[in-house]
């Protein structure tokens, strides 16, 4: 349960059924994909915004829409379930006696950083085992807010850090990854809009979190030895951290994007670990 205050306690279950109408905007969908008839659905989220004293909804005949209100708490609420689903998960592994720690990475990211980090910690005195798990792109960042995992090397911009604890690393440029011989290839750099404007060559488009893809003409692609064959194929191009040219091999050309934003690594943990393990694995990194 959420404390709202001493007289008003919102239950998790409330919260549930509320993000599911707030994501669905519509209240036979979210009852669908709950499992339960529609009727107390809505008897449910009446009751939550009888307690909380707001409007969270605005409803019509037609449609459903989120309130001020409403949109605070669907961001509010999507963060206490993550805690919720976390904490029973770090302690399903506590109980079955899980040792170590769990790290999560984009495969193919912060690869030499990751090699020197594992070798450094474990020379460190009461050091644990090391799980590593290897992600497609973004997925780290809902392992760790979920409890799959217990700190995790993120990229900003890419991943969202906000409500986690984080450690910048290093920061670095970005490139754009062409098929070897591209007329650009042989350019010193070149501009975001003389990349987006390559037609025969579109950018990748990347699985969101919530399982979608975003609309564009670019191929839908899952990693990036998937996204690395299609560029040698002359299907597409990609803006990338400038530490992927070690991934690289012959078929590929990279040219700086000076005017793309830098990516910084951080290493992230959620703000109410106590594990003394994971402050000497971030420590490690910190130092390295």
């Amino acid at each position: 349960m959420v404390s709202g205050g001493y007289d008003h306690v919102v239950e998790t279950r409330e919260l549930k059924y509320f993000v599911a109408v707030a994501e669905e905007l519509h209240f036979g969908r979210a009852a669908q994909r709950l499992a339960m008839a529609q009727p107390p659905l809505s008897r449910a989220i009446q009751q939550l915004e009888r307690r909380l004293g707001v409007v969270l909804l605005h409803r019509t005949a037609r449609a459903v829409a989120l309130t001020e209100a409403g949109s605070v708490l669907l961001r509010e609420a999507r963060a206490a379930l993550d805690a919720v689903e976390a904490a029973e998960r770090r302690t399903r592994r506590a109980a079955a006696g899980s040792p170590g720690v769990v790290l999560a990475t984009k495969a193919g990211a912060a690869g030499e950083l990751l090699s020197r980090l594992l070798d450094a910690y474990a020379a460190e005195p009461g050091a644990v085992a090391v799980e590593v798990l290897l992600c497609g792109p973004g997925e780290q960042e809902g392992l760790l807010r979920d409890g799959r995992a217990d700190v995790a090397l993120l990229q900003r911009p890419f991943d969202t850090t906000a409500g986690l604890d984080t450690e910048e690393l290093y920061t670095e440029q970005q490139v754009v990854v062409l098929p070897a011989g591209h007329p650009l290839a042989d350019r010193p750099h070149v501009s975001m809009a003389e990349v987006t404007a390559l037609t025969d060559l579109p950018l990748p488009r990347w699985p969101r979190r919530d399982g979608g893809c975003p609309d564009g003409p670019g191929p839908q692609v899952r990693d990036h030895t998937q996204l690395f064959q299609l560029i040698a194929l002359g299907r597409a191009c990609a803006v990338v951290p400038e530490s992927l040219r070690a991934h690289l091999r012959d078929g590929h050309a990279t040219v700086p994007v000076p005017d793309a934003p830098a990516v910084t690594t951080v290493i992230a943990w959620p703000p109410h670990s106590r594990s003394r393990a994971v402050a000497d694995l971030v420590r490690t990194a910190t130092r390295l």
